[in-house]
């Protein structure tokens, strides 16, 4: 489970940052970033809710780790929370909706590289 948690880890680190390049650019360019980015969206919320339950069944298994506190918020209370907020945000806009995600992409990617480098022992 631990190898899943790590790989799964760096997919969401990774994703967060596709989502916040992808976002930006389409921002810069004045156009709509397309399907593709909402499908993307939706994974990286499906890849991050599996990390977290890969996490919550690790610490379930090996009993609290000396993982800092900051490990478990920084990787599934803090950005589930960014991506409320976002999407909150993103229902209300008439144009550029997206926008908003790539925001909380910008912050979730160094909330969750900061989850996996406390994980990892880095820092």
């Amino acid at each position: 489970m631990n190898g899943i948690h790590r790989v799964l880890g760096f997919g969401v680190v990774g994703g967060f940052f596709l989502i916040m390049v992808w976002g930006f650019a389409a921002k810069i360019r004045k156009q709509e970033p397309g399907a593709w980015f909402w499908r993307l969206l939706a994974i990286e919320q499906v890849v991050l809710g599996l990390q977290i339950i890969a996490g919550i069944t690790l610490l379930i298994i090996n009993g609290y780790s000396a993982k800092p506190l900051l490990h478990y918020l920084y990787g599934s209370v803090f950005p589930i929370t960014v991506l409320v907020i976002a999407h909150v945000f993103a229902r209300d806009l008439e144009r550029d909706n997206y926008f908003p995600f790539a925001v909380a992409a910008f912050i979730c990617f160094g909330l969750t590289l900061r989850a996996l480098m406390t994980g990892l022992g880095i820092g």
